[in-house]
């Protein structure tokens, strides 16, 4: 009964310690003249929904070897696989999310003509980074699946929903959080 509460509050805690950590990590000296904005100007002590998806895919690999009981001679391999599944599916996102935020530009004013060549040559492109991209995930589950036997497999799939659910709600509570903050100045 304990076990299986440390279990549901470990990611809640784990995160939460990481969210409290990452502003400080972020206070490191920049590389760049000091008046130099970067990509995007953040408010400071603010964590980026990329910094969550890459703390909470640490989080992934470090419950995994125990939710879907992996061996010790398996690991590392597990772990290469894995690690290839979390990069195809990030490196998916991230096409989509540029494609679909050119879309927006695209649509947006709605003075100025529309450019239905551009924007049928980004829903072309957005297509077909959909389709490479399953590609890329089907790929990269197929090779983690060879170094697990079929109870592993399934496993897996259950410990990918939990954390996917797990996500979910601490992103929810992390944006709750803010909104809160931002409600109180």
């Amino acid at each position: 009964m304990a076990s299986g509460r440390i279990r549901m509050i470990a990611p809640v805690a784990f995160l939460t310690l990481m969210l409290g950590v990452a502003p400080t990590l972020r206070a490191q000296p920049r590389t760049g003249p000091p008046d130099a904005p970067g990509p995007r100007a953040k408010r400071e002590g603010a964590v980026t929904p990329a910094e969550i998806q890459r703390l909470f895919d640490a989080y992934v690999v470090m419950q995994s070897q125990e939710a879907v009981g992996v061996g010790e001679e398996q690991y590392p391999r597990f772990l290469t696989r894995l690690r290839a599944l979390q990069d195809a599916r990030r490196r998916g996102q991230v096409e989509r999310t540029r494609i679909l935020l050119e879309l927006r530009r695209l649509t947006r004013d709605q003075e100025t003509p529309l450019d239905e060549a551009a924007i049928r040559a980004q829903l072309k492109a957005l297509d077909e980074a959909e389709a490479r991209a399953a590609n890329e995930i089907k790929l990269a589950r197929d090779g983690l699946d060879q170094v697990m036997d079929p109870r592993q497999q399934a496993r897996f799939r259950l410990f990918e929903e939990q954390m996917e659910r797990r996500k979910v709600e601490l992103l929810m509570r992390a944006r709750q959080s803010t909104l809160r903050q931002r409600d109180r100045f």
